[in-house]
C-alpha cells in the first residue's frame, strides 16, 4: 500500500478491525513513519450499466451515493440513510444476477427509495432523472407524489398490460370462422319450442 504522504510504497499494519464496510486497517508507513488508514472490502462480480445512449460503463456505487446525496443536500436526512439506501440499492443489482442492467432499473430502484424517505427529495432526482422539459411534466410528477399514484420498479418492470381474450396476440385463433349460431324453430313455428 503506497504512502499517502511520502507515496513510499511499502507500509506495516498495526491493527486489523473488521467492520461493516470490510477490514479496517491502521497502517504505519516505514519511510517516513506517519499512519495511515485503509479499507478492504469484498469486490462482487462488476455489473455492466447499459446507458440510455447505448454506452455501458460499470456500476458505480460511489456514482449512485453521489447523485442520491446531491437529490437530498440541505434535507433533513442522515448520512447512514444514504448509506443504507445505496447499500440496498447494490444488493438489489448484483441480486438481480444479470451481467448487464438497463440504466432505467438503477433510476427507478433509486426513486423507490427516495420516494419512501423524503418527497423533495424523491421531485429533485426526479428532476434531473426523468430530464423534464417543462413545468407541466414538473407539475404533474407532483401531483402524483402527493396523490400516491407513483407505480415501484417492480411495477413498472414486472407487471404486464391485462388483455381481452380478443387483443391477446398469443391466443390462437380459428382458422375457419365459426358459424352464426341462430336459434331453430320448433315443430310448432315457436323459436326454441319443444315437441
Amino acid at each position: 500500500m503506497r504512502c499517502p504522504y511520502c507515496h513510499f510504497r511499502d507500509s506495516r499494519v498495526t491493527d486489523s478491525r473488521a467492520n461493516d464496510d470490510g477490514i479496517r486497517r491502521r497502517r504505519q508507513c516505514i519511510a517516513c513513519g506517519e499512519r495511515f488508514t485503509t479499507v478492504e472490502a469484498v469486490q462482487l462480480t462488476t455489473v455492466q450499466i447499459i446507458k440510455k445512449d447505448g454506452r455501458r460503463e460499470d456500476f458505480s456505487r460511489d456514482k449512485l451515493y453521489g447523485g442520491l446525496r446531491r437529490a437530498c443536500e440541505k434535507l433533513p436526512i442522515a448520512v447512514a440513510q444514504l448509506d443504507d439506501m445505496v447499500d440496498e440499492i447494490e444488493a438489489r443489482v448484483t441480486a438481480d444476477g444479470r451481467a448487464e442492467i438497463p440504466s432505467p432499473f438503477i433510476g427507478e430502484l433509486a426513486m423507490d427509495a427516495l420516494r419512501g424517505l423524503n418527497h423533495i427529495a424523491y421531485i429533485r432526482f426526479a428532476c434531473v432523472y426523468r430530464s423534464f422539459t417543462d413545468f407541466a411534466s414538473l407539475k404533474s410528477a407532483i401531483a402524483d407524489v402527493e396523490e400516491g399514484r407513483i407505480p415501484t420498479a417492480e411495477e413498472k418492470t414486472l407487471q404486464l398490460p391485462l388483455l381481452s381474450d380478443e387483443e391477446d396476440p398469443r391466443r390462437p385463433r380459428p382458422l375457419i370462422p365459426e358459424p352464426e349460431t341462430r336459434p331453430t324453430p320448433g315443430p310448432l313455428g315457436h323459436v326454441g319450442a319443444r315437441a
